[in-house]
């Protein structure tokens, strides 16, 4: 492999504290291609990549995931790695990510920060909460990854090429992951360490808002792979309420009060979420139903070649 077949692609917003001190550790690793995403900072975070020797291109629009989607349409080498911009992420570490992707193993590699921390690289609560998003993945796609949220990854060109993503902010990282399941790439995960964020550069990232947009996201593209997990959770809420107002209904028939419209609504609830897990069923077969046609076009297709 030529070091120049290897672009480390860094998205940047305010930067400055440890871009530089970044990029030097990457040159010395042997990676001279290096491309930086500034999202139009305010502290020289682009001029101090330039300075150091690395490829800037401005954002065009705002947040990660639209840098790494620009950045996608750029970039032409064979072989992409992907690392956070903030210093948590060590740049002689990139050797191990792309060791499956070179010797032809993974499509994708991801860099799994959960079991190599340093002290204070993680708050308590995010902490728990990206081993509940982990756990939240897994049962939606039946797929055994263990941080879909790292921003330490290797890509081939081909994997990168055939995601399709959409999303802008920091979700990205999980519409990765969820694409490469969806295109059946091999995916592998390497333990790396991960560091304290600098002092100097203030977190972008909020927990809680930022850790329900993920759930969110994990949970909608569900349905185009496990539709009744995605159905599944909609029936059960609804199935959960009309028990909750039909025990409710109960206890206050027997006190001799009636209440027809609640009985109602709770006759409605229990239908709807019923009819939910019919149509989780019925959608889970056309879904596999579709995976085999597809699968016996693509056999058909190698044999005929």
């Amino acid at each position: 492999m030529n070091s120049a077949d290897v672009c480390i692609l860094i998205p940047t917003l305010n930067e400055a504290a440890t871009i530089g001190q970044l990029i030097k550790d990457f040159k010395q690793e042997g990676f001279s291609n290096i491309l930086v995403i500034d999202g139009n900072s305010k502290d020289g975070t682009g001029q101090i990549a330039e300075a150091e020797g690395a490829k800037v291109v401005m954002q065009t629009g705002k947040g990660k995931g639209q840098a790494m989607i620009q950045a996608f349409g750029l970039i032409g080498s064979p072989y992409v790695i992907m690392v956070d911009g903030d210093g948590t992420y060590l740049a002689r570490e990139a050797h191990s990510l792309l060791k499956p992707v070179l010797e032809g193993r993974a499509d994708h590699v991801i860099g799994n920060r959960l079991e190599n921390y340093a002290q204070g690289a993680f708050t308590r609560l995010n902490l728990v909460g990206n081993h509940l998003i982990n756990m939240f993945f897994d049962v939606a796609y039946s797929v055994k990854l263990k941080d879909i949220l790292s921003g330490y990854r290797a890509f081939t060109l081909e994997s990168v090429k055939e995601l399709e993503l959409n999303k802008t902010g920091f979700e990205i990282e999980t519409e990765i992951s969820v694409e490469c399941i969806l295109k059946k790439q091999r995916v592998e995960e390497v333990s790396i360490t991960y560091l304290p964020r600098s002092e100097k550069g203030a977190t972008k990232l909020n927990p809680v808002k930022d850790g329900f947009r993920i759930g969110s996201t994990i949970y909608r593209l569900a349905k185009v792979h496990n539709p009744m997990f995605y159905f599944g959770i909609i029936g059960f809420v609804l199935i959960m309420a009309g028990l909750f107002t039909g025990t409710f209904i109960v206890i206050e028939w027997f006190r001799g009060v009636d209440h027809i419209p609640l009985t109602i609504l709770t006759t409605l609830l229990i239908i709807f979420g019923l009819q939910m897990f019919i149509f989780g069923t019925l959608s889970d077969f056309i879904l596999t139903l579709h995976r085999q046609t597809v699968q016996l076009i693509m056999e058909q297709n190698k044999q005929r070649k």
